[in-house]
């Protein structure tokens, strides 16, 4: 059995069904059985919802993360500097690949953010 085409609700094919189902429908397909010569209309609906946190991917080495660096560590401040790290002034941090942080042993204090 093959899928011809999925329509979203609204579209033309769905009409019917999202009448009768309302915001509960999510798509219709339409499905193809060649050895017996039948074409279905399937529906795909929400049965439950609730919430969920999707959890926090794993970091990439060419991520860019931001750091927290005191401005009284110049030391440890030329190090990222020199690891290719550059300041962001509206962060308040510094910018820095990933793979630099874990190299520079800097990985706690990586600022948590929303986007990554």
């Amino acid at each position: 059995m093959r899928t011809g085409s999925t329509v979203n609700p609204g579209q033309r094919g769905s009409k019917k069904l999202l009448l009768q189902y309302g915001k509960k429908l999510v798509c219709v397909r339409y499905r193809y059985d060649e050895k017996q010569g039948k074409r279905y209309k399937t529906v795909e609906l929400i049965v439950e919802e609730s919430d969920w946190q999707p959890k926090p991917r794993a970091l990439k080495d060419s991520d860019i993360v931001n750091v927290k660096v005191s401005l009284t560590e110049s030391a440890l401040q030329n190090k990222v500097k020199s690891a290719g790290g550059r300041w962001n002034r509206k962060q308040q941090a510094w910018e820095l690949r990933y793979d630099q942080a874990k190299r520079l042993r800097i990985e706690r204090r990586i600022i948590k953010r929303q986007n990554l």
